[in-house]
């Protein structure tokens, strides 16, 4: 009787895995290996596509840690993106009497009816600067993930 090889992950799996993304200090962004496994469906934009990358070809089974570089994970960061919002701008996307600290992460209407949310870097009178970079552009991630089952 032969063994049935195992199953391997191609961009349509479904899997059940542990996963756990972390900068490379070893601090945890994201981790399910204290909990129950992520059950999830590649391409289906439940992982960043550079994560659901890293799983192809993964036996069933396994149990890898991949170390990505600052461009591999979510961009070098790019300082077009530190921008100067008015003070009326700011205004009009909080809530009445927001008080605003350095470092807040504060979320503005796009054209078109979108979101997008940039951090708090400097807080002026008539305008504020916000850094709209992936807070975790430009760090190398490590990404560890124990693949439990494919289908």
């Amino acid at each position: 009787m032969t063994q049935a090889s195992p199953a391997v992950v191609v961009d349509s799996a479904y899997l059940t895995l542990h996963y756990r993304l972390a900068t490379q200090d070893g601090t945890d962004i994201v981790t399910t290996f204290a909990g129950n496994p992520a059950t999830l469906m590649l391409g289906q934009g439940q992982l960043a596509p550079f994560l659901e990358q890293c799983l192809l070809g993964m036996l069933e089974g396994s149990h890898q840690t991949f170390t990505l570089a600052p461009g591999e994970g979510f961009g070098e960061r790019n300082p077009d993106m530190v921008q100067s919002v008015s003070r009326a701008t700011l205004d009009e996307n909080s809530a009445p009497g927001a008080d605003y600290k350095i470092g807040d992460l504060v979320d503005f209407a796009a054209p078109g009816g979108g979101r997008f949310a940039g951090v708090l870097r400097e807080l002026g009178e008539n305008s504020a600067i916000f850094d709209f970079n992936h807070p975790l552009a430009g760090k190398a991630l490590l990404f560890e993930v124990k693949l439990i089952s494919v289908l």
